[in-house]
């Protein structure tokens, strides 16, 4: 056993020794991070704002190395998970197949059977850049912002939030390239896996989190920006039959909470947190709170400065 997961380790650090996937200082990752990341990892950060500015060999290079070590010591310490943790972390080559190889087990079906699947979301992950540093920035938001979480590791093989929205970034670049029979398909698929239904033409940003995910609904042109929590039981709905831009744009920073209904084509300013249980129908402005049926202003200007950050609940 030793011996295979060290001949893994040798293959894995000749295709990326030192794991070279967020280099690029203008990537999604790098635009994104936070202070909040930056202190679980004890970066050095300038006080006058809240960028990482030091990076020491890199944050997503981190995650991934800490997840292939978690998958050694889980595989050879839990008999009972190794074929597991073997297939889908530690005989992978790559980040990409990580998250392939995780994705298509988990939805694979008679229809759509695992290997092809994991074929065909290997190569999009591969060709597309942009998701693998949106997959980071989400790894590290759930990491960050979720106290149950232990690990990356548990993000990546046991989060249905984190697997659905990965996922639906899958069927968005199919949807994008132009094979939306494959995308509608793929996207059925996840809805009945995850009970999360997401449109693939919904337009997602980095650093998203999908708190326990149940029950979240994502229209079609829905278009969520960069540092959201989204808990379960969330529609982001229109109001009737009206074709066109008919769903809410959720802004950075926002916080949506279990069980809100924001309906229609409207804004829901940055930093703004939608209480539990809330009914959204009127645009909400940067930096307030909306609670009730109807929603209503019940904060603005103070209290959480980052909602989707802090994730605190109460109003």
């Amino acid at each position: 056993m030793h011996i295979e997961y060290e001949v893994v380790r040798k293959n894995r650090q000749r295709h990326f020794p030192e794991c070279r996937l967020l280099s690029q200082s203008n990537s999604v990752f790098d635009r994104m991070m936070h202070q909040e990341y930056a202190q679980m990892l004890s970066f050095s950060l300038d006080s006058s704002d809240n960028v990482c500015t030091s990076f020491s060999g890199g944050y997503a290079d981190r995650i991934w190395q800490e997840i292939y070590e978690s998958a050694s010591t889980i595989a050879m310490r839990e008999p009972l998970l190794t074929l597991h943790i073997n297939k889908l972390i530690l005989s992978q080559i790559s980040p990409s197949g990580m998250l392939a190889a995780v994705l298509a087990n988990r939805l694979a079906c008679d229809d759509m059977p695992e290997k092809s699947l994991y074929e065909m979301m290997l190569n999009i992950l591969e060709t597309d850049e942009q998701i693998l540093s949106q997959v980071e920035a989400d790894l590290a938001a759930v990491r960050s912002r979720d106290p149950a979480c232990p690990d990356h590791l548990h993000i990546l093989l046991n989060l249905k939030g984190f697997h659905s929205l990965q996922a639906y970034r899958v069927t968005h670049s199919l949807f994008e390239s132009g094979r939306t029979a494959l995308a509608h398909a793929l996207a059925s698929r996840i809805s009945l896996v995850f009970s999360v239904d997401i449109h693939p033409a919904a337009r997602i940003g980095a650093g998203v989190m999908f708190d326990h995910a149940t029950g979240i609904v994502i229209g079609e042109t829905v278009v969520i920006d960069d540092d959201v929590s989204i808990l379960q039981n969330v529609t982001l709905g229109g109001t009737g039959k009206e074709h066109g831009d008919r769903h809410p744009k959720i802004c950075s920073g926002v916080m949506i909470g279990a069980g809100a209904k924001i309906l229609g084509n409207i804004k829901i300013g940055a930093m703004s947190k939608i209480a539990a249980g809330s009914v959204v129908l009127k645009e909400v402005p940067p930096h307030c709170t909306v609670a009730g049926i109807p929603a209503v202003i019940v904060r603005k200007g103070v209290g959480c400065k980052f909602p989707s950050f802090e994730m605190n609940q109460m109003i």
